[in-house]
């Protein structure tokens, strides 16, 4: 049966989820990521300013609140960042008491941003990386897997792993964009975008939606306890002004615009902003989707 995207680029996993067609070896990501950090692209800057590094904080609260919630307790344990980028998250949970641990391909991000946690990083091959700690029999209270998952040639193998690294009562919080929505192909038949612009590769060789995300977590033995989104960024595609895909120069102000409004929401009480974050989820919508996953009895 031919996939519905019938894009020669991408192929349907069994499990759902879209991967490109072929992967790249693993000398091609190496030398790629080896000048990953350098690129002002993506989720990556040269610098933040105070309200983008406020934004980058609120999120890691919002989704610290859920995982809390989750594990029953707001006691302060072991924390993993696997694919930690920048060191945001290690900074803002070692500020609450949490004993952080970090892994990344590169020390780049780390020591442009936070180098005051070089000491609690480790650079590496991730797959690498996780199996030293597997078999050290090591184990985390929470784990985080940020706009990880889709970049590895193996997510299902990635899920794995890390069900071996999560302690009993522990969380699994990934997060990934919403790629592949209905929303986007609606985008696309109506005329708001000429192409897929979502399809990002070799930066990202897999896209996940809310149902494909959270059939890849139960095939590799884990229960989706919730899920959530952020804000739907790409709303501002339906509109002429405000469409960044078609005019590259609205890019900063759509950035900027959905800081504020993220910012706004997290003045309000985190349990409800979750609540908002949930049904949005549900939905289909949001620009990215975070999973709070717990390893299956």
């Amino acid at each position: 049966m031919s996939d519905p995207l019938n894009n020669p680029r991408l192929k349907r996993h069994k499990l759902g989820f879209l991967q490109a067609a072929e992967l790249p070896t693993k000398a091609q990501l190496r030398d790629y990521y080896a000048h990953y950090y350098r690129r002002e692209s993506g989720n990556y800057r040269k610098s933040y300013d105070s309200r983008e590094r406020a934004f980058l904080d609120a999120k890691t609260a919002q989704r610290a609140a859920l995982a809390d919630k989750i594990r029953g307790t707001a006691t302060p344990g072991r924390f993993l960042d696997a694919g930690c980028g920048e060191g945001f998250a290690l900074a803002w949970f070692r500020r609450e008491g949490w004993q952080v641990e970090g892994i990344d391909h590169s020390m780049a991000g780390i020591s442009a941003m936070n180098p005051d946690l070089a000491e609690s990083v480790t650079a590496g091959d991730l797959f690498a990386l996780l199996d030293d700690r597997i078999a050290a029999g090591e184990a985390y209270d929470l784990v985080w897997l940020t706009n990880v998952l889709e970049h590895v040639t193996d997510p299902v193998g990635l899920l794995e792993k890390l069900r071996r690294l999560v302690a009993p009562g522990g969380v699994l919080a990934v997060t990934v964009p919403n790629d592949g929505s209905a929303y986007q192909e609606k985008l696309l038949a109506d005329g708001q975008i000429d192409d897929r612009f979502w399809i990002a590769l070799p930066d990202h060789l897999a896209y996940f939606t809310g149902d494909s995300l959270r059939a890849t977590a139960e095939a590799t033995g884990w229960d989706c306890r919730e899920m959530i989104a952020d804000f739907p960024i790409d709303w501002f595609l339906l509109h002429e002004g405000s469409n960044y895909v078609r005019d590259r120069a609205q890019g900063k102000a759509a950035h900027k615009a959905r800081i504020e409004l993220e910012l706004l929401l997290a003045d309000q009480p985190v349990e409800a902003v979750n609540a908002y974050y949930a049904a949005l989820a549900r939905l289909g919508l949001g620009r990215n989707l975070t999973a709070f996953l717990t390893p299956h009895d």
